[in-house]
Formats: structure tokens, C-alpha cells, sequence
């Protein structure tokens, strides 16, 4: 794995490493375990491959809470009754903040914070921003199943002569990232790459991106995501963060929907809708955004892309594979 994640990464492959990165904590848990010669029973191989795991998602987030987060979430303690009994909960502090800390001109009750003063603050929620977030998560959740089903359908075609075919489409995401390159006169490392380097560009420049651009990024890394996500290896996280960002981005100018509550709620639905782990996904967003300002349309935005993902039929090849 590690070898194959050295192959892909390195050169331009549209995923993250997080995924090579949680194997190799686990799997190094586990080879310290066997060092120390420590008896092994199926709870403690559990545990130590936890443990792993979760040292290597607090080294890559930075963060030690998104570590345990979504290791709670993954290993699904307390079964389908944690969602029925988090989901609500989740939609309701979402709610539960809009009310306490103010809406649109109606202004909250005075509360204490943590966060470090921004030197441009962010803007106030208002109706339109949670209107459009809503919606921009039902309309991301559809897009993004239908690009994870085409995952699903390449790791298929790869999974017959897996070395040419694996070839195939490395070729082709390359190929995305050099049309992507003619046609907007740009760097094609923006489609290469797990984009996290460009997300903080377009964070900052956020204007600097023309619609036209930002459609053909969007056309061009979706389709190399899909590639790279069936046949290379790496994470899903960083490339699925920069393409809802791209999303928010380019539709901030809808009637009263800003940049930031765009990026917000568009990070947030696809994260959870990849993920499928929303409560994950609103920690990892509101740690990059470095600011709780934007938690309310970042919870309803992964809360309503979750339940519209869940909601959505299986693609063809998952259900060959449940097979």
C-alpha cells in the first residue's frame, strides 16, 4: 500500500494521503505490538489499530479532536441507534445556534468565545445564506453520488488487468489536468494533486477565479477524482474539501449568499456526502474555516447531504460487489 501510495501521490494523482498514512499508523501499532512481544487477543489488535490510526488523522488534521471524532463515527459505536440519536441532535445545536447567537438584523445573546479574533471578520448569517446552503447540499449530495458510482464503475474496468488498465487511468487524470490547462491558460497542478495547497489559494483570492474557470475545474477534477479514486491510491478528503469550496465559490453570487457562507456550506456537504460521517465532516470544515462563526449553515449543509446521500440508490457496481 505504502509503495503504491508512493507511486500515485507524488505524481499529481487528485487524492489526499490520508488513507495511506491511517494504514501506516495502525499498521505500525500493530508492528510495535509484535516487538514488545505483547500477547494478542481481538480487542487489543482493535484497540492498538485504533490507536494507530488515530495518531496518524491527528498528525495530518493537526487537530487531536478530528482524530477522535472520526474514529467514533467509523467504528460505529452504538450502531444505526448513533445516528438516530446524533442526527437529530446535530440539526437542532445547528438551529439551537442560529436562535442563541442572532439571525439576519435580529441580534443574539452575547456569548463567550475561544476563537482567535480574525483580523477580517466573518459575516453575519442571515436567511439567504441558510436557504442557499440547503439547497446547495441536496444539489451537491446528487452530484457527488453520481461521481463516487463512477469511482465505483473504474474500480471495476481496473480490477481486470489491473496494471495496464491502472495505467489507463492515470493517463486519462493527467489528461484532465492538461486540457484543463489549455483551456483556462492556468496551472494544471490546480486539477492535479489532492488540492490542498489550492484551497488555501482560493480561500484567499477567492475573486480571482473567473466562472468559466471555475466550471472547467470543477468539469476537469471531478472527472480525475473519479479516476484516481477507482484506480490509484490515496484519500478522498482533500480533493472532495476544494471541490465543494470550488462550488461555494462559484455560486457566492447568488442573491444574498456570500463567499464565505458558500465555501462553508459547499465543503460541508461533501465532505459528508463522501465521507458519510457528518459529524466528522463539521469539525473538519469549522477547523479549516478557524472560526465557529459558520458551524450553523456548516451543520445543515452536512446533515441534509448526509441524509439525501443516505437516501439515494446504490450505483450499479455496488450492488455486483454486495453480490
Amino acid at each position: 500500500m505504502l509503495l503504491a501510495a508512493a507511486a500515485s501521490l507524488p505524481f499529481g494523482a487528485v487524492l489526499g494521503p490520508e488513507a495511506p498514512l491511517i494504514a501506516l499508523g495502525s499498521g505500525l501499532a500493530l508492528l510495535f505490538r509484535d516487538l514488545v512481544r505483547t500477547p494478542a487477543a481481538p480487542q487489543s489488535t482493535a484497540l492498538l489499530g485504533a490507536a494507530g490510526a488515530a495518531a496518524a488523522i491527528a498528525a495530518i488534521f493537526g487537530n487531536p479532536l478530528v482524530a477522535a471524532v472520526l474514529l467514533i463515527e467509523v467504528a460505529g459505536v452504538g450502531g444505526p441507534q448513533l445516528f438516530a440519536v446524533l442526527l437529530p441532535a446535530l440539526l437542532s445545536s445547528g438551529v439551537g445556534a442560529l436562535v442563541f447567537t442572532g439571525f439576519g438584523r435580529w441580534t443574539g445573546l452575547e456569548t463567550g468565545s475561544l476563537a482567535l479574533k480574525l483580523p477580517e471578520p466573518f459575516p453575519r448569517l442571515d436567511a439567504a445564506d441558510v436557504l442557499w446552503s440547503l439547497l446547495m447540499a441536496v444539489a451537491i449530495a446528487v452530484v457527488v453520488h453520481l461521481v463516487l458510482a463512477a469511482s465505483r464503475q473504474v474500480a471495476a474496468y481496473v480490477s481486470v488487468r489491473t496494471l495496464i488498465r491502472t495505467v489507463v487511468c492515470a493517463l486519462g487524470a493527467a489528461g484532465c489536468a492538461a486540457l484543463y490547462a489549455l483551456i483556462t491558460s492556468r496551472s494544471p497542478v490546480e486539477v492535479a494533486s489532492s488540492g490542498q495547497a489550492t484551497l488555501r489559494e482560493l480561500a484567499t483570492a477567492p475573486h480571482a477565479w473567473g466562472v468559466g474557470t471555475l466550471l472547467t475545474l470543477l468539469l476537469f477534477k471531478g472527472a480525475a477524482y473519479a479516476l484516481c479514486l477507482g484506480s490509484l491510491r490515496g484519500g478522498p478528503v482533500f480533493p472532495a474539501l476544494f471541490l465543494g469550496a470550488a462550488v461555494g465559490v462559484l455560486l457566492a453570487p447568488l442573491p444574498g449568499l456570500g463567499v464565505v457562507p458558500g465555501m462553508s456550506a459547499g465543503m460541508a456537504a461533501v465532505a459528508a456526502s463522501t465521507l458519510r460521517l457528518p459529524v466528522s465532516s463539521v469539525v473538519l470544515v469549522v477547523l479549516l474555516l478557524g472560526s465557529s462563526a459558520m458551524m450553523p449553515v456548516v451543520i445543515l449543509a452536512a446533515v441534509v447531504a448526509f441524509v439525501i446521500t443516505e437516501l439515494l440508490p446504490p450505483g450499479p457496481a455496488a450492488v455486483d460487489q454486495t453480490a
